[in-house]
């Protein structure tokens, strides 16, 4: 028992031959989970925090 060929053929490079194609940065953002996890508990808390100081804010002042 030796290697033997199952018939499948190699895989080939499709590209260009001109290397390996960068990743675009918005889906390395989408494929990283964890870091949409932080900016989705992140991103509504700091508007949450925001929007509660201006509502404080704008409490008239009792005399």
């Amino acid at each position: 028992m030796g290697d033997t060929d199952t018939g499948a053929p190699a895989p080939e490079n499709t590209s260009a031959g001109d290397g390996e194609e960068p990743i675009p940065f918005m889906q390395q953002v989408l494929d990283n989970p964890f870091l949409l996890l932080f900016l989705g508990v992140t991103i509504p808390a700091v508007f949450y925090i925001i929007w509660g100081v201006m509502e404080i804010v704008s409490i008239p002042l009792a005399k």
